[in-house]
C-alpha cells in the first residue's frame, strides 16, 4: 500500500499545475463569461499531451496512464471547468474506442484526438428518454456495407468539434443497442446552438441531428447488438475524469476559503481567527482529503480494470461521492465569503455553479447508487 506520488506522477501534476496557472487562469473568467475556450489554451492543452494522457503512445497518447490523469485533470479542474470536461469527454470517447475498438479502428480514430487535433465525443443521452438503454430510438438500418443512422442525441460535449463520435442507435437486425464510430459533419449531421448551462462553461453540449447518415459497417464498435457493455464500460472511464474535474473543484473552494479567511477582516482581526470561520475551513480540508484518496485510487483502479462489473461500481461510488461533496464545498465556501460570496467578482460563485452539474452529468446520483447497491447485493 503506497500513499506517496512517484517522480514521474509529480512531474505530470506539476507540468498541469504550471501550465493552469500561467495560463488557464488567466483566461478563466473570460471561458465562463463567454462559454468558449480560447484557441491558445487548446494548443496549450494538446502541447502538453493532456488530451490523451491515460492512452499507450502507439496511439497517440502519453502512455501516462489513469493514475496521473486524474493529477492532471485536478490541477485544470482546480482553475477552470470547461477544458477540462473538453478533455474528460475527449478521453471517455477515446476510452471505449481503446477498450472495444479493432486496431485498425484504434489508429484511425485515436491519433489525432490524443494530440489534441480533433476531439472526440460520446453520444446517447436522447431527448425522450433520457439515458435509459431500453428507450433508445436513434435507428441503424443495414444497407449493402453501410447502416443509414436516423435519430436526435442530447446534451452531447464536444459535438461541434471535427473528430469521432462514439454513438449509440437501435439495430434493426439485432433489435438491440448497437455502437457506431460516426465521424463528425459527416453528410446528414447537423447540431443545435449550445445549451445555456448554468455551469462547466467553456464545454458545450448540443443536440445532435442524425438524418441518413451513413456509417461503414466497418465502424461497429464492438458487436452487433453489444451496444450495452460498450456503454456501461466507457460511462465508467468517463467517471474517472468528471470525478478528477469535480476533486479540482473542491480544492478551489478549500484554497480560495483559506486566502479569504485569513485576509478578509472583522473588528481588526482576520476572521479566520473566529471559531465558527475554523470549523467550515476544517471541514473544507476533510472533504478535499476523503475526496483526493478515493478519486486517485479511481486512477489507480482503471490502470488495470479487469472485472467490469467491479470497476463500474468503484467508478459510480466515487463519482457520487465526489461530486455530491463538491456540491457541499461550494456551499461551505459560499458561507466563508458571506454576502461576497454571491458576486460574480468572486471565485466560489462560479464554483458554486459548477458544483451543482456534477451530481446530474455522467449518470444521476441516484442511478449510481443503484449501480453500486445492485453489485453490492448480488
Amino acid at each position: 500500500m503506497e500513499f506517496t506520488l512517484s517522480k514521474e506522477q509529480l512531474l505530470i501534476q506539476k507540468m498541469a499545475q504550471d501550465f493552469s496557472a500561467k495560463y488557464l487562469s488567466a483566461a478563466a473568467e473570460q471561458i465562463d463569461r463567454e462559454n468558449q475556450i480560447p484557441e491558445e489554451i487548446m494548443k496549450g492543452l494538446a502541447e502538453l499531451d493532456l488530451f490523451g494522457l491515460p492512452f499507450q503512445e502507439a496511439y497517440g497518447g502519453a502512455g501516462a496512464g489513469y493514475d496521473c490523469y486524474v493529477l492532471a485533470m485536478e490541477q485544470i479542474g482546480k482553475v477552470s471547468s470547461g477544458p477540462a470536461i473538453a478533455i474528460s469527454v475527449n478521453c471517455l470517447g477515446l476510452g471505449a474506442i481503446d477498450k472495444f475498438g479493432t486496431e485498425e479502428q484504434k489508429k484511425k480514430y485515436m491519433l489525432s484526438c490524443c494530440q489534441g487535433r480533433e476531439l472526440a465525443s460520446f453520444a446517447f443521452t436522447e431527448p425522450g428518454t433520457g439515458s435509459d438503454p431500453k428507450q433508445i430510438t436513434t435507428t441503424a438500418v443495414k444497407d449493402g456495407d453501410h447502416y443509414v443512422i436516423n435519430g436526435t442525441k442530447r446534451f452531447i460535449t464536444n459535438a461541434g468539434h471535427p473528430g469521432p463520435m462514439v454513438l449509440f442507435a437501435l439495430d434493426a437486425q439485432s433489435g438491440k443497442p448497437t455502437a457506431f464510430i460516426v465521424e463528425k459533419f459527416c453528410p446528414g449531421y447537423s447540431v443545435s446552438k449550445p445549451w445555456n448551462k448554468i455551469g462547466y462553461h467553456g464545454g458545450d453540449l448540443l443536440d445532435v441531428y442524425f438524418q441518413d447518415v451513413k456509417v461503414p459497417a466497418e465502424n461497429v464498435l464492438g458487436k452487433i447488438g453489444g451496444g450495452f457493455p460498450v456503454l456501461t464500460y466507457g460511462i465508467a472511464f468517463g467517471k474517472v475524469g468528471i470525478s478528477s474535474t469535480a476533486l479540482g473543484g473542491i480544492l478551489s473552494a478549500y484554497e480560495e476559503s483559506v486566502q479569504y479567511a485569513k485576509e478578509k477582516t472583522h473588528r481588526g482581526a482576520p476572521i479566520a481567527k473566529f471559531q465558527a470561520m475554523q470549523l467550515r475551513i476544517a471541514d473544507l480540508a476533510i472533504k478535499y482529503e476523503a475526496c483526493r484518496w478515493l478519486t486517485y485510487r479511481l486512477g489507480c483502479l482503471a490502470n488495470d480494470a479487469k472485472d467490469p462489473a467491479l470497476f463500474a461500481k468503484e467508478a459510480a461510488l466515487t463519482k457520487t461521492y465526489v461530486c455530491d461533496t463538491f456540491v457541499e464545498a461550494a456551499r461551505v465556501a459560499i458561507d466563508v465569503h458571506g454576502s461576497y460570496g454571491l458576486m460574480n467578482d468572486y471565485k466560489v460563485s462560479r464554483l458554486y455553479r459548477d458544483a451543482i452539474l456534477g451530481p446530474q452529468v455522467e449518470g444521476v446520483a441516484d442511478m449510481q447508487k443503484m449501480i453500486v447497491a445492485g453489485i453490492v447485493l448480488a
